[in-house]
C-alpha cells in the first residue's frame, strides 16, 4: 500500500457515512475522490431522525463501536465546529428503548421529568434520561464533512453514477463513470442501499436489506420540546428553528398508513402529549430506506476475493458515521486492523 499523499482512494457515496470517510481520509493526506450518483446527502441521510445514541437491545457484537460514537462526535466537533450538534439528552419511558439504555441513562422522577420537559401533559412517575445523547441535522453535517474534505484537497463529483469497475486480475484499479475512468488504489463502497448493486458488479453478493422507516417534519412553534423524547406515543425532537422532527415505523402500503396519514396521526398524538401546541402542520412526510445487513451487523472491511475494494454500510449510519469514518480510514491508510471492526467483516457471509 502506498501511503499518505500517494494513495488514491475513491469513495462511492456522499451520504453521511461516505462524507465521514472522505473527510477522515483527507485528514490523513490521502488523494480522495468522492463519486455520488445524485447530490450530497440525497439518500437516506436526508430522511434520518439523526439520534446519536449507543442503545441496543440484547447482545451487541458492535458494543465497542456504539460506545465510542458519542465521544467521537465530540472529537469531530473540535475539528469542525460548524457541525452544530445539539447535545440535549434523551428522555425515554413506556418503551423498550428505555430498557436498552439502562447502562447509559439515569432514572429521573416525575418532578425531574417536568424540569426537563415542562410541556409534557401526562409525565410518568419515572423515566430514563441519557444526558450525553444528542441529535444533529444529518444533511448539514454531511455538507460540513464534504466541505472539510474538499478544503483538504478532496475532489467531489456529484451527478456521477458508477457504471462499472476497472480491474486487473483480482484487483480493482479504477471506477468507470460516464465521464471516464477514475484510477484508484482503493475503492470504498459507501452507497447505502445501493452498495449491493456495486458489489454485484464485482461478482460479490452482499445481503443488504432496504428497510423502510418514516421521517416527518412539522411546522410548529419553538420551545415545545427541549430534549429528545421517546415514548410509546411518539419519538420527537425539536430543531433550533422550531421545526419538530418525528420518526415512525413503516407499517405497510395501505392508504391509511401512507406517510402523510401517519404524520397526521402522530400530530394528534403530539397534541395529546404536549401542552400548548398552538398549531402543528406536516411539512414533510416520507419513507427512507435504511441499509441494514441481513444479520443486523454493519459490513465494514475489504471484500473477499477482490483486492482494493472496501465496503462500509451500516445502520444506524448517523450514530456510527464519525467513529467508523475514523477507524476505517486508519485501516485503509495505515493497514492496521481495528478490533472494534472485527465483527463487521464482509467475509462472514462467505464462510463455510
Amino acid at each position: 500500500m502506498r501511503e499518505g499523499l500517494e494513495t488514491r482512494v475513491v469513495v462511492i457515496g456522499a451520504g453521511i457515512v461516505g462524507a465521514s470517510l472522505a473527510y477522515h481520509l483527507a485528514v490523513k493526506g490521502t488523494q480522495v475522490t468522492v463519486v455520488e450518483a445524485g447530490g450530497i446527502a440525497c439518500g437516506v441521510t436526508a430522511t434520518s431522525f439523526a439520534w446519536i445514541n449507543a442503545s441496543h437491545s440484547g447482545p451487541d457484537p458492535i458494543a465497542a463501536l456504539r460506545g465510542a460514537a458519542i465521544s467521537e462526535y465530540h472529537r469531530l466537533e473540535t475539528q469542525l465546529p460548524g457541525l452544530n450538534i445539539r447535545w440535549t439528552g434523551a428522555l425515554s419511558y413506556n418503551t423498550n428503548a428505555g430498557e436498552r439504555r439502562q447502562a447509559l441513562a439515569k432514572q429521573v422522577s416525575r418532578t425531574q421529568i417536568l424540569d426537563l420537559e415542562p410541556n409534557l401533559e401526562n409525565p410518568p412517575e419515572q423515566a430514563l434520561y441519557a444526558a450525553e445523547e444528542g441529535a444533529l441535522d444529518a444533511v448539514h453535517v454531511t455538507h460540513t464533512l464534504i466541505a472539510g474534505a474538499r478544503a483538504l484537497g478532496a475532489k467531489i463529483l456529484t451527478q456521477t453514477p458508477v457504471l462499472g469497475f476497472k480491474t486487473l486480475n483480482t484487483r480493482v484499479t479504477g471506477v468507470e463513470t460516464a465521464s471516464g475512468v477514475i484510477d484508484a488504489d482503493i475503492v470504498v463502497l459507501a452507497a447505502g442501499t445501493g452498495t449491493s448493486k456495486l458489489t454485484d458488479m464485482l461478482g460479490v453478493a452482499l445481503p443488504i436489506q432496504a428497510s423502510p422507516s418514516i421521517f416527518i417534519r412539522y411546522t410548529t412553534q419553538p420551545g415545545l420540546v427541549r430534549t429528545l423524547i421517546s415514548n410509546a406515543e411518539m419519538e420527537v425532537r425539536q430543531a433550533v428553528d422550531g421545526t419538530l422532527l418525528a420518526a415512525e415505523d413503516y407499517l405497510d402500503d395501505a392508504v391509511e398508513n401512507h406517510p402523510m396519514a401517519i404524520a397526521l396521526r402522530t400530530a394528534k398524538a403530539i397534541r395529546n402529549e404536549l401542552h400548548g401546541v398552538v398549531s402543528i402542520e406536516p411539512e414533510l412526510a416520507c419513507v427512507g430506506l435504511r441499509p441494514i445487513p441481513a444479520d443486523g451487523i454493519p459490513i465494514i472491511g475489504y471484500l473477499p476475493n477482490v483486492d482494493g475494494a472496501y465496503v462500509c454500510v451500516m445502520h444506524p449510519g448517523v450514530a456510527l458515521a464519525a467513529i467508523v469514518g475514523r477507524l476505517a480510514s486508519e485501516e485503509i491508510i495505515d493497514g492496521r486492523d481495528d478490533p472494534a471492526l472485527g465483527p463487521c467483516r464482509p467475509d462472514r457471509f462467505f464462510q463455510a
